[in-house]
């Protein structure tokens, strides 16, 4: 009994629902678990990482590099007791050389030297020592620490430092982007929900007026003050309206179930809101300012003012420096201060002639920066043409809602005064059912409209990447 409460317990969360969840928990949960979001979020900081390998450049680089060889070739076997300092002249085979030399100075020294000695003597040089050509395999174990920094690069490393910082920038300004989206989408479900909402809510007052009506059709059917055809319209007008709501309800269950994937959440109800959104108080130019697409122009544009200074670099000289510390011997460590050795320097590289390959790179970074130049001002004039439009709309939108409110009320008066004069004998079924219709429209336009005014105002705080949070 015990493990099966601890197993309900543990799968408890998994089939947690959220319940009543207000527009402010829902925003703080997009940024919280929107997949997307974190997406981007691992991009920023692959981009950081790509800055810190771009500065780590400055600082060169040390190695320790370890070697183990053996090996048989004269020349190897030569240069390894060399790297060792154990050469000897045994290894260039005096061992060879020395017997006859001697034999040859004790002649020299009694003056009994002929021509034929002379002649012996020559052979001498001609020996090829064993030991020099074929020496004995041999071990050799180097351990040396290595260390390269550039000195001066025209100022290139530091200009991709500087450019990798602002691509580190757009990786920001991107997932900014698409937080702004999946909170802009979130608040239109959100705000779109809440209308679905407050729509049924007046379809069932409708449907609720409808069979009002019908009850009213019956009894005047039974009294014989209406026809049985009266009541089948009325009736086809109740299945109008219960198909209308119907219809809500699916829209409003598509729509959550929307609203969960983009919080990474089961959602089963929300706190409903009444209210439209309220319009953005901002000037034009701080709007075009705050855009994340005009940022991404202007950083871009700094890349590209950075990439100028990188093909320029290339013209200059290059200096760098090395120093190495090291030994080795025929055995891993052994000796390692007797045997050890060092060596440093400077290396200066400066390229002459390589076809005018630079020139062109350079003469196309320019035109690069150039263009992007004209890639800003063409996104300010789009951007602000779009900005004008939206804001346009909106105020179109605001006065049909405020249009279509009293057309509601109109249209609900008009009714329930043709119905009232119905039920007097004073008007035909077909003239009642005509103004239910009339207002169910207008009811229907006013939803339609707030639903286009609100979607047109988060475009709106989309662009100008207004903060939510």
């Amino acid at each position: 009994m015990k493990k099966t409460l601890l197993a309900m317990a543990l799968t408890l969360p998994l089939f947690a629902v959220q319940q009543n969840l207000s527009l402010q928990r829902a925003l703080e949960m997009v940024k919280e678990n929107n997949l997307e979001v974190k997406v981007a979020e691992k991009n920023v900081l692959m981009k950081e990482q790509e800055h810190k390998a771009a500065v780590g450049y400055n600082f060169g680089s040390l190695d320790l590099v370890v070697n183990a060889l053996r090996s048989n070739d004269a020349g190897n076997v030569f240069g390894f007791k060399l790297q060792s300092r154990e050469a000897s002249f045994a290894d260039f085979g005096f061992d060879q050389f020395l017997a006859p030399m001697r034999q040859a100075l004790m002649l020299a020294n009694n003056n009994a030297l002929t021509q034929q000695d002379l002649q012996n003597m020559n052979v001498i040089l001609a020996i090829q020592p064993d030991k020099l050509n074929y020496p004995d395999a041999r071990n050799h174990f180097q351990e040396k620490i290595q260390y390269k920094i550039p000195l001066y690069v025209g100022g290139r490393l530091m200009k991709y430092g500087e450019i990798t910082d602002k691509m580190t920038t757009i990786s920001k300004l991107d997932r900014q982007k698409i937080l702004n989206e999946k909170l802009f989408e979130t608040r239109k479900t959100y705000y779109n929900i809440s209308l679905v909402e407050n729509f049924i809510k007046n379809l069932n007052v409708i449907l609720k007026n409808v069979e009002e009506l019908e009850d009213t059709v019956k009894n005047m059917v039974k009294e014989g003050y209406a026809l049985d055809i009266d009541l089948l319209q009325v009736q086809t007008k109740k299945a109008d309206v219960l198909r209308m709501i119907n219809q809500a309800k699916l829209n409003r269950d598509l729509a959550y179930q929307y609203l969960s994937f983009l919080v990474d959440d089961k959602v089963d109800s929300i706190v409903v809101l009444d209210n439209d959104v309220p319009m953005p108080h901002m000037k034009r130019d701080e709007m075009l300012a705050r855009n994340i697409d005009i940022q991404k122009a202007h950083t871009g544009l700094e890349v590209t003012d950075l990439a100028i200074g990188v093909e320029k670099s290339k013209f200059l000289p290059t200096v760098g420096a090395f120093a190495e510390y090291g030994s080795a011997d025929n055995t891993f460590l052994n000796d390692f201060t007797d045997k050890d050795a060092y060596t440093v320097g400077v290396q200066l590289k400066w390229n002459l002639f390589n076809g005018f390959v630079d020139k062109a790179k350079y003469e196309k970074a320019k035109i690069q920066n150039m263009k992007m130049q004209e890639q800003v001002e063409l996104a300010k004039k789009g951007i602000g043409l779009k900005i004008d439009k939206i804001i346009t709309s909106i105020k179109s939108k605001d006065y049909d809602i405020q249009s279509l409110r009293e057309k509601v009320k109109y249209t609900k008066k008009v009714y329930d005064n043709y119905y009232s004069r119905y039920k007097e004998g004073l008007m035909a079924i077909n003239d009642v059912l005509i103004k239910n219709s009339e207002h169910i429209q207008a009811v229907l336009n006013l939803v339609k409209t707030r639903f286009e005014r609100n979607n047109k105002v988060f475009e709106l705080e989309n662009i100008i990447n207004k903060g939510i949070l």
